[in-house]
């Protein structure tokens, strides 16, 4: 599904996905086609629900945002071995 596509069948809410298709450029996820898990009103039930998920499969991209927004754009997370300080 297309953001546009979210935003049309869930308008005004706070919609927990998965990125089935996504780049990265400049520290920027950009996530081109989701899949919808939920949609709340609320962001701190959206948060919870993420939370759950992320920690259930930890190596899904998960993530949550509010229908109002014009792109699905994320910072990029570090996933990695810290070298020596």
């Amino acid at each position: 599904m297309r953001w546009d596509e979210v935003q049309e069948r869930f308008p005004n809410e706070w919609v927990v996905l998965e990125a089935t298709k996504a780049y990265s450029k400049e520290g920027q996820r950009f996530i081109e086609e989701m899949s919808v898990i939920d949609s709340y009103e609320d962001s701190t039930k959206a948060l919870k629900r993420y939370s759950e998920l992320h920690q259930d499969d930890p190596h899904r991209e998960y993530c949550f945002f509010h229908t109002s927004r014009s792109e699905v754009v994320a910072r990029e997370r570090y996933v990695g071995i810290r070298g020596p300080r």
